[in-house]
C-alpha cells in the first residue's frame, strides 16, 4: 500500500495570501461573487440549477449583444472555448485563414493545424492591428472555409476592428469565429452586428468571475456547418451538439460545476445592474487614467491609443529594466500581481489588467503609486 501523507503535516485549512490581480487574468473578483460561490451545490440535472442555466444564457446573450439561441458557458477556461470553435466547425484538409497580431492568433493556428486544417496566416507586427486589406487579399485568394481572428490580443493589448473581416470572410461563404476572451463585458463587442458566426470568451476578466467557465454562442449557420460535416467533431466534451442537447434540451453530458455556475450568474447579474454600456465606459475611463499616469513617469504603451485595449495595457519598459525584478516586487512588497511579456516581448513589457471588478479607480491609483516606488 502506498504511504499516506501525515496528517500533522497537512494545512489545518487553506488561507492563501491576498493578492491585488492586476494581470491579464484572472481578475478581482466582486464580494458579492465570491460569496455566491459558497452557496449549497446543486445536482447537474436539478430543476433549480437548470433553471439558473437559463438565465445565464438570457444574461450572455446580451453581453455577446446576439440572439443567438446556442449561447452556453463551457466547462473549461477561454482555451477551451478557442479550442471548440475550431473543432467544430473545422474538418481535415479545410482552408482556415487567422489573422495573428499577437500569441493567441498563433495559438489558434496551433489547434487548426492539429485538426488538419491547411492554415494560412496573416501576420501583423506584435503591438499592431492586422490590416483589413491583407486579410481580404488571403480570404480572396484562398477561399477559406473559415477565418479567425482574435478582437482583443492579449499578448499586446491591440483591439482588432472586425466588421471588413466579416464582410471578406461571408463573401466566400466562409464563417467568422473569433477570440473575446479579454474584451467581453469590457469593450464593446456586438457579435450579430458585426456578423460574428462564433465568439467565445473566459468568465475570469471582464466578466469578473472566477476562471473555470468560456462563454460561446454560435449562430445558426456555424450549427449547420456542425450537423453537416463529413468526419465526426473530433472529440465528445466540446461538440457543440451535443452541449445544446444539454443546455437546451436538458439532456445529460457532463456534469457541471455548480458553484461555478452561480459565481457567473452572479457576475453576469451584476454586470447587468451596472448596465453593459457604462461597464464599458467604466473600463475606458479607468484605462485612460492609468495610461496618463503611465505617460507621466516617461513610459510608453505598445499599441498606438487608436487601437488600444482599455482592460489589457501593455506598458513598454525602458532598456536594462528587469521586468521580473518590477513584478516581483509588487508582488512581494505591494501585493499587486501584474503580467509580463509573452514570445518576442518577454522581459519587455508588463501586462497590466483593469477588468471587471478590478477596473476601479482606486486599484488604478495603489498600482500607479507602487510603480512610481519601485521604477
Amino acid at each position: 500500500m502506498l504511504q499516506t501523507p501525515d496528517p500533522k503535516t497537512l494545512r489545518d485549512k487553506l488561507s492563501p495570501p491576498k493578492r491585488l490581480l492586476m494581470g491579464p487574468g484572472p481578475s478581482e473578483v466582486d464580494p458579492v461573487v465570491l460569496e455566491a460561490l459558497s452557496l449549497p451545490p446543486l445536482g447537474h440535472l436539478d430543476p433549480a440549477l437548470l433553471a439558473i442555466m437559463g438565465e445565464t444564457q438570457e444574461m450572455l446573450r446580451a453581453v455577446f449583444q446576439t440572439s443567438n439561441p446556442f449561447t452556453i458557458a463551457l466547462s473549461g477556461t477561454g482555451t477551451s472555448g478557442m479550442e471548440a470553435s475550431l473543432l467544430n466547425t473545422i474538418e481535415p484538409g479545410d482552408r482556415v485563414v487567422i489573422g495573428v497580431m499577437g500569441y493567441f492568433g498563433d495559438r489558434m493556428c496551433q489547434i487548426a493545424s492539429r485538426l488538419g486544417a491547411l492554415v494560412t496566416r496573416v501576420d501583423a507586427p506584435w503591438g499592431r492591428p492586422l490590416d483589413i486589406e491583407e486579410m481580404r487579399d488571403a480570404i480572396s485568394r484562398t477561399k477559406p472555409s473559415v477565418v479567425c481572428a482574435v478582437h482583443a490580443e492579449t499578448s499586446t493589448g491591440v483591439c482588432q476592428d472586425l466588421p471588413g473581416i466579416a464582410e471578406a470572410a461571408h463573401e466566400v461563404g466562409a464563417l467568422f469565429v473569433v477570440d473575446a476572451v479579454t474584451s467581453l463585458g469590457g469593450q464593446p463587442l456586438l457579435v450579430d452586428e458585426w456578423g460574428i458566426d462564433v465568439c467565445y470568451s473566459g468568465s475570469q476578466k471582464c466578466l469578473g468571475a472566477p476562471s473555470g467557465l468560456a462563454p460561446l454562442t454560435m449562430n445558426e449557420h456555424a450549427l449547420e456547418r456542425t450537423r453537416e460535416r463529413k468526419t465526426p467533431v473530433p472529440g465528445f466534451y466540446l461538440d457543440a451538439l451535443l452541449l445544446s442537447k444539454y443546455w437546451d434540451e436538458k439532456q445529460y453530458h457532463h456534469t457541471i460545476s455548480a458553484p461555478l455556475l452561480y459565481g457567473l450568474h452572479t457576475a453576469l447579474r451584476l454586470l447587468h445592474i451596472e448596465g453593459l454600456e457604462a461597464r464599458w465606459e467604466r473600463h475606458r475611463t479607468n484605462h485612460q487614467t492609468f495610461r496618463g499616469g503611465i505617460e507621466a513617469m516617461g513610459l510608453d504603451f505598445l499599441p498606438d491609443e487608436s487601437y488600444s485595449l482599455c482592460p489589457l495595457n501593455a506598458v513598454l519598459l525602458p532598456p536594462g529594466v528587469d521586468e521580473g525584478a518590477i513584478r516581483a516586487t509588487l508582488l512581494t512588497d505591494y501585493g499587486i500581481e501584474v503580467g509580463g511579456g509573452l514570445g518576442p516581448l518577454k522581459g519587455k513589457l508588463l501586462r497590466v489588467g483593469l477588468m471587471g471588478y478590478g477596473s476601479r479607480d482606486e486599484f488604478v491609483t495603489r498600482l500607479l503609486t507602487g510603480l512610481k516606488e519601485v521604477l
